[in-house]
Order: C-alpha cells, then structure tokens, then sequence
C-alpha cells in the first residue's frame, strides 16, 4: 500500500544541529508533496516554535505539536485536537517539580511561561527560538487557564527518571508523562501524544493507518513510529527507538530524512 502522509519530528530528526533543515530533505518534501502526499511535522515544540520550519516547506498544513496535545493548521491556523492539561493536575505536578528543586516551565496561549529565567530555561529558550514570559508564581498564574503542558530540564538523569517513574504512579490513567530528551521530562494530558493525535488527523483527512509514515528518534516519537504503517528511526536514535521502527535510516546530520522519503515514497512510485 502507498504512502499517502508522512509525519516527521522536528528536534534530532529533520532539523541538524545547527536547527536548520537541510536543502536536500526540503528538496524530498517538496517532490512528495508533488506527488500528493500529504507532509506533516510532528513535535513537542510548542507551535508558533514550529510555524518557521513549515512555512518552509510551504504549504498549509495541520502541525501536530506539544507532543500532540495541539493540532493547528499553519496557515488557516483551524485547531482539529486540543489536550490541555487539566488545572488540578498542573497545580499538583508544577507543586511536585518544585519539591525536586529543578527548573520547570508550562506553556499558556502558545506563550513560554517561567518564574525564573534559569541556565536551562535559557537555553530552551534558545532552542525555541521564543520570548519567555516571566511570572512570580506559575501555580497562581495558570489558574483558569489552560496549560498545555509542564516540562521539567535536569541533566541529571537519574533524576529524570526517578521523578518519570514516581509521576507515572501517581498520575496512571490522568496523565501521560514521558521523557522527550534524556533532560526532558513532560506532564501532559492523557490524550496528547503523537499518536493519538496522528490518529485522528489522518483519519480526518481519510488515510488509513497502513498508508502512514512517520519518522522520529526519541522516546516521544515511540508510539508514533508503532502506530504508523511504516516507522523509521534516525540513525541518531536511542536505540529502544530503533528496536521499535521497522526501518533505520541516516542520521539527522547525513539527511535520513531524504533518504526515508526517498526509499519508502518516492522510489515506489516510480514502479
């Protein structure tokens, strides 16, 4: 069965170390869509973080962002899934990262909130490529609103995983928490994944599963590459993502990207 849509992570996948999306893999975008299928991009980053990347691509298209709690259009900017995280359980996971004494930050109207702009909040900050907005007390800030999720940065990874493992006790079946980096880790609403969220944007638009790509090398990216018809790995990928794909390609900085959509899209058409 062809490939009719493809979803590809933005951080470590299609974009190099330099945060830049190489001509070649914009070269292959650009020759899919030509061929009709629809392109799409896939990310934690919040979405006006996201918006440059697509408009480089160049068309409108549904953005699955915040690890999939947002889908926006990037031009008619149409919402198709919203998953914000639930007040009570914002209020008691920001409380939670406090007590560990590590930076966390929540993000309110596709706006980067902190309290204190500390070393890590900087360099997300950079990462982003987005203004902060500063505020004395982010429990106080986001009541009656609605965040969209609660990233906590720690390099240490012990850490990370101590608190990963103690939030996905405490909050089963409320929250999906996750690492995106061995630094990151998330608090999101139990709906927002990629996943999901590609589930539902390609059943809007009428793909079946098996016509789906998606491509990915973290572990935000796992139930995305399981879910879709044809996962691929990055060659940079953790390897329990790589064990998960059914396909491994170059890495972010060899343009595995355009080799992927070479091989799995654009080759079988001309058979």
């Amino acid at each position: 069965m062809q490939i009719k849509m493809v979803a590809i992570d933005l951080d470590d996948t299609l974009l190099t170390g330099d945060l830049k999306i190489s001509p070649l893999c914009i070269q292959m975008i650009r020759q899919a869509q030509e061929l009709g299928v629809m392109v799409t991009l896939a990310t934690g980053r919040m979405y006006r973080s996201a918006l440059p990347y697509a408009r480089q691509i160049g068309t409108d298209i549904p953005l699955i962002t915040y690890q999939g709690a947002l889908v926006k259009s990037s031009n008619s900017e149409t919402v198709s899934y919203f998953k914000p995280v639930p007040e009570q359980e914002a209020h008691e996971v920001m409380q939670y990262f406090k007590q560990q004494q590590v930076h966390f930050h929540t993000y309110i109207d596709d706006q980067l909130w902190l309290e204190k702009l500390t070393d890590e909040g900087q360099a997300y900050v950079d990462l982003a490529g987005v203004e902060p907005q500063i505020v004395g007390d982010l429990a106080r800030a986001i009541r009656g609103r609605q965040p969209m999720k609660i990233l906590a940065v720690s390099h240490n990874e012990r850490l990370i995983l101590e608190m990963e493992e103690e939030l996905k006790t405490r909050f089963a079946g409320k929250l999906n928490i996750m690492r995106s980096k061995p630094y990151y880790l998330e608090a999101m609403h139990n709906q927002a994944n990629k996943a999901d969220a590609l589930e539902v944007l390609a059943s809007n638009l009428g793909f079946k599963r098996e016509e789906v790509m998606a491509v990915g090398d973290s572990y935000n990216d796992l139930d995305m590459l399981t879910w879709a018809g044809i996962g691929v790995a990055m060659g940079n990928s953790q390897d329990v993502v790589k064990q998960a794909a059914d396909y491994v390609t170059l890495s972010n900085e060899e343009e595995g990207v355009a080799e992927a959509l070479r091989k799995w899209v654009i080759e079988p058409r001309k058979h």
